[in-house]
């Protein structure tokens, strides 16, 4: 935003003309410069924080006062997406790990899919009001039955509108389902090692599982199957992650939680040492605004290589897709894409 300064080099007296001018002996009076921290008059009414607000405004009018961000408008639905990280919480809470929870629980479903290979359990992020959810592709590809399951344990119906194997993504849409509360869809492109995230899910089926951590790394090139390598490479029961087997990976030339199989795909995946287990694929990593920057998509779990199960459960080895290859995804994703 550009700001106007009106400056003259000349001054006038305003008392000119009259016949009893008080006397000044420092008139005209020499040119003034405001201080940098002295910002003109004007500027306060039409500067960055009169834009937030306004923004602030129009987002609850139409996203039910849950969204502080830019509106995206796409089909027949909102998506609410911020270029930035915008704050979604009370004033009272944020930055806090409870703050985050209570406003972004209600956007994160737990799903259930039913396929040949059996059944699996997973995570998804509501984006849309009608019923549009961001998950990932192994947990509901070679899907016969979809039910989704929200924050208050209402069950839905919900059937793949696309899917991209590429990059672990798929789009889900809710049957008869309005007024849900969307999560707003981040900025990933910002975010710095140390940066303190929380994840929520469903851990072998613990519906609204809130943990929290930080962001550990960036840009991890982690390879996981595509639906045809599972098809493949993993056999019966193995095709989700869900409950049960773990979902394998590849990083650095090492393969864990089982063979990935001969046909994967690698994306750049954001590493946090939040608590992630079978389950929470498909979920939300999430910054202390309440923005989603990341889904998560695979855990390191060293029981496929203990001989204890005492061994089992997070060791704060988490990884997810960025918000960013999200969004880029998103249109690919409602026009049906199913590659």
């Amino acid at each position: 935003m550009t700001e106007s300064f009106h400056r003259s080099g000349e001054y006038e007296n305003p008392y000119e003309g009259q016949q009893q001018a008080p006397v000044n002996p420092e008139w005209p009076p020499p040119p003034a410069y405001a201080p940098a921290h002295a910002p003109h008059p004007k500027k306060r009414g039409r500067g960055p924080l009169a834009l937030i607000a306004a923004v602030a405004i129009v987002a609850a009018a139409i996203g039910g006062g849950t969204a502080y961000g830019i509106q995206e408008l796409t089909g027949n639905d909102t998506v609410a997406s911020s270029s930035t990280s915008t704050n979604v919480i009370p004033s009272s809470q944020k930055g806090t790990v409870a703050g985050v929870a209570k406003a972004v629980s209600p956007s994160i479903v737990e799903i259930s899919a039913d396929s040949s290979a059996g059944s699996s359990t997973g995570s998804g992020v509501i984006i849309t009001s009608g019923g549009e959810i961001v998950t990932n592709n192994h947990v509901v590809a070679g899907a016969s039955q979809i039910k989704a399951t929200t924050s208050d344990g209402k069950s839905y119906t919900a059937k793949i509108v696309g899917t991209d194997s590429k990059k672990d993504l798929a789009l889900i849409k809710l049957e008869n389902a309005a007024g849900l509360k969307a999560a707003t869809l981040g900025d990933s492109a910002g975010l710095q090692v140390g940066d303190q995230v929380v994840a929520i899910g469903s851990p072998e089926g613990l519906s609204g599982t809130v943990t929290s951590g930080i962001i550990s790394s960036l840009d991890r090139d982690v390879t996981v199957p595509t639906e045809e390598g599972q098809d493949q490479g993993q056999g019966q029961g193995q095709q989700q992650w869900g409950q049960g087997d773990q979902w394998p990976f590849e990083f650095g030339g090492r393969q864990f939680n089982g063979d990935t199989g001969s046909s994967t795909t690698t994306y750049k995946a954001l590493q946090t040492d939040a608590s992630l287990n079978p389950g929470n694929s498909g979920g939300a990593l999430i910054d202390m605004n309440g923005n989603i920057i990341g889904i998560n998509s695979a855990m390191y779990s060293p029981t496929s290589q203990a001989s204890s199960s005492s061994d089992a459960g997070s060791v704060g080895l988490g990884f997810a897709i960025p918000i960013n290859t999200v969004k880029a995804d998103l249109a690919k994703l409602r026009a049906g894409s199913t590659d």
